[in-house]
């Protein structure tokens, strides 16, 4: 996530940071490379400009503290202005006191909305009710129309039902979706603007490709100058975004960033937290992020016994390493919890090639074996790993390769319960 930006702004402030006098000279330097890598991640001119200007103002002529250098306070004005550049604080959805909240999605096509629907397009009802399915969760549908087209006064109607239906089930939030199209024109606003009138709704989110940069910026503008946004949705974060979007939203459009799209599954949705995502930015890590999502993810009595049996005489067999493995995949993709870690660099992470396939693989060889040979992997000879080999559809050095890992790590969880029992 914002790779290139997090590099380079951490890269300039590391040099800043190491120096015991922090001169105006040095600042105003320092501060023109954090510009130009904003410019470079798509950061609005003005916003850019605006940001450095704000840091020089409170860096020069800082006093040096006790146990803190200027530089280090520095790297903390930085932090505390990328943190009001991205929304101050968190913007958590508004429920309405009285059910149904009606939460109404906005968004152009392409922009992450394929996890959605609209009455215009045949396929997405159908692919809608399948998501729908998965999740347990109801979904009412063009069928509501009683076979008219997608006029205005239709979708409203069609909107209008299924809120009652809602109500009479006592559903507690209703998902309005909306057609998406390829750019902000006058027939999909008057639609918008129509339905709003007829729903009211508690929340109009904006979902946004945070890889489109500035566009994402302008669209959300429109959006907002039409309708009023509480809020907006980025998504494509897992990708190659340059953080333009991010940076630059709150400040132009005046709507607060309160999700993030990390991934394709039906899990990647996270609430934005403008302070974590500054830490991120600044490789410093959101350890808090990384524990509220293994308290999500994690099942707690598991995760015990898995740590007694590590730590114990006989130690983890495959068959605890297999559950390990789930557990850790339930987290999401391996690459975004390494990134939560304080001082992991971006660059770093992107030369490592975290493959999320390798989890799968050895997921697979596990699989394949028998539970005698998970629990005694020593029984493994040459016919039985060829087998294993076969049902996994892997080479036999990566069974090999598995096994030596496998075991050094369960000698080094052994010397851990060693230590501990001292």
């Amino acid at each position: 996530m914002f790779t290139a930006l997090s590099s380079g702004l951490s890269a300039t402030l590391r040099g800043l940071a190491g120096r015991g006098v922090l001169t105006e000279e040095a600042i105003r330097e320092g501060l023109r490379d954090v510009r130009r890598i904003l410019l470079e991640a798509d950061v609005g001119y003005e916003i850019a400009r605006d940001f450095t200007e704000r840091v020089r103002a409170r860096a020069v002529g800082v006093e040096q503290l006790k146990a803190v250098n200027p530089g280090q306070q520095l790297v903390k004005i930085v932090h505390d202005e990328l943190v009001g550049l991205l929304g101050e604080k968190q913007a958590p959805l508004a429920f309405a006191s009285v059910p149904p909240t009606v939460i109404l999605l906005v968004g152009l096509q392409g922009s992450g909305k394929t996890t959605t629907a609209d009455v215009y397009r045949p396929a997405a009802e159908e692919q809608l009710r399948q998501l729908g399915e998965k999740v347990g969760v109801g979904v009412w549908g063009r069928s509501g129309l009683g076979g008219r087209d997608g006029s205005d006064e239709a979708v409203v109607e069609l909107v209008q039902s299924g809120i009652a239906t809602a109500l009479h089930e006592r559903a507690r939030t209703v998902i309005v979706d909306t057609a998406g199209r390829l750019h902000v024109d006058e027939a999909l606003m008057r639609e918008l603007v129509a339905l709003k009138g007829a729903v009211v709704p508690r929340e109009i989110l904006l979902v946004a490709d945070g890889m489109t940069g500035q566009d994402a910026v302008r669209i959300a503008k429109g959006f907002q100058e039409a309708l009023g946004l509480t809020g907006v949705i980025l998504t494509k974060l897992d990708g190659d975004a340059r953080g333009g979007a991010a940076l630059s939203i709150y400040g132009t459009a005046g709507a607060p960033i309160k999700f993030i799209g990390v991934g394709e599954g039906m899990d990647a949705l996270e609430a934005f937290d403008p302070a974590r995502m500054a830490g991120r930015i600044l490789q410093q890590g959101d350890i808090v992020g990384l524990v509220e999502r293994a308290e999500q993810a994690l099942d707690r009595g598991e995760a015990e016994r898995l740590a007694k049996r590590a730590t114990s005489k006989r130690g983890m067999d495959l068959g605890d390493f297999l559950a390990a493995l789930t557990q850790i995949q339930a987290m999401g993709p391996l690459e975004g919890l390494l990134g939560m870690l304080p001082g992991m660099n971006a660059k770093a992470l992107k030369q490592a090639k975290v493959d999320p396939r390798r989890l799968k693989h050895v997921e697979a060889i596990i699989r394949s074996m028998t539970p005698e040979e998970r629990s005694r992997p020593e029984i493994l000879n040459g016919s039985r790993r060829a087998r294993i080999s076969r049902g996994a559809g892997r080479p036999v050095q990566e069974i090999n390769q598995l096994l030596g890992q496998f075991d050094q790590m369960r000698k080094m969880m052994k010397g851990f319960g060693k230590t501990g029992r001292r």
